[in-house]
């Protein structure tokens, strides 16, 4: 049953939102929203007669209270109970619903055994948002590969095995979901001579969930190409990443050449440019941080903004 064209002819006294809307403003894939629905009675979307979903500003609402929830480290089953508790505090004493899937993954880089490590990390995705599950599970995996790597309980088999799983994961992603989206088109790429791309990656499935269109051109790319490639995709900002320490003179001398002729804003994200937030800024871009929901909010008003100025 197809819930993204709803029937526009049935009456209704309120603004109704069909399911792939509900999806961009949230970031909660419609896999996941109906699985909420269908396992956790988490929401109750109103039907029309053809059977498609519409859910209310009330259930977006919702919705968005139980992303906190679950962001807090919060498991879904939890977050069922406690979405509409009224005032104290939260009770995260329980387990962590996060160790079985990190434990899960782990045991399956080891034995590299994609089929498994693929089974895991889709029964995260089909549960959580994707903002979670990078937040809670991969940006964790991502840490304790690398830690077992410097005390050598890992090898470094395992991690090139988890990089060309991921990778090979994220692309197929992104390019499934890249052009489906409704909102402004970024022009995505890791700055000159960074060849770090998970964070760029992991910020590109962040915008594409929340509806974003994508050019991704990955990593090292040169800045002086970005103006014309950016006219010609018609994007409405790049977006830059820099895991490592930019080069002094990338800030000083060739971001301000690419924000004077970029014609849209550019904006830089990832833990190294934080570490350089006021050059950038001096520079005439915006330095998204290393957060990437904060990173992507900032983003979307930036954008909002530069639209309610033309």
């Amino acid at each position: 049953m197809n819930d993204s064209t709803p029937d526009t002819h049935s009456p209704s006294p309120e603004r109704l939102f069909p399911i792939r809307t509900v999806a961009g403003i949230t970031g909660v894939h419609p896999v996941t929203l109906r699985a909420w629905e269908r396992r956790y009675h988490l929401i109750k979307p109103q039907r029309t007669p053809k059977g498609h979903r519409l859910y209310s500003q009330a259930d977006i609402d919702r919705i968005h209270r139980v992303v906190g929830l679950l962001d807090q480290g919060i498991s879904i089953s939890q977050a069922a109970t406690l979405v509409d508790a009224k005032g104290g505090g939260l009770d995260t004493t329980g387990p962590d619903p996060w160790r079985p899937y990190l434990e899960r993954m782990v045991a399956a880089i080891t034995q590299f055994d994609e089929p498994v490590l693929d089974a895991v990390y889709n029964d995260a995705l089909a549960l959580y948002p994707v903002d979670v599950v990078t937040h809670q599970l991969i940006g964790p995996l991502l840490q304790l590969i690398g830690e077992r790597w410097a005390n050598h309980t890992g090898d470094v088999a395992e991690e090139h095995f988890f990089s060309a799983y991921l990778r090979n994961k994220l692309g197929a992603r992104l390019h499934h979901q890249s052009h489906r989206g409704s909102r402004a088109r970024l022009m995505a790429a890791c700055l000159p001579d960074e060849r770090h791309d998970f964070g760029l990656l992991l910020f590109c499935l962040s915008a594409v969930s929340h509806g974003y269109r994508l050019v991704l051109l990955g990593a090292d790319m040169p800045l002086e190409e970005l103006p014309g490639a950016a006219r010609r995709s018609r994007s409405d900002a790049i977006v830059l990443s820099g895991a490592t320490d930019p080069a002094h003179d990338l800030l000083s001398g060739w971001l301000p050449d690419l924000v004077r002729a970029a014609g849209v804003p550019v904006c830089i994200g990832g833990l190294g440019a934080s570490r350089h937030a006021e050059a950038i800024e001096a520079a005439g871009a915006i330095c998204l941080g290393a957060d990437i929901p904060e990173g992507l909010r900032r983003l979307t008003a930036i954008l909002r903004g530069a639209k309610a100025a033309r």
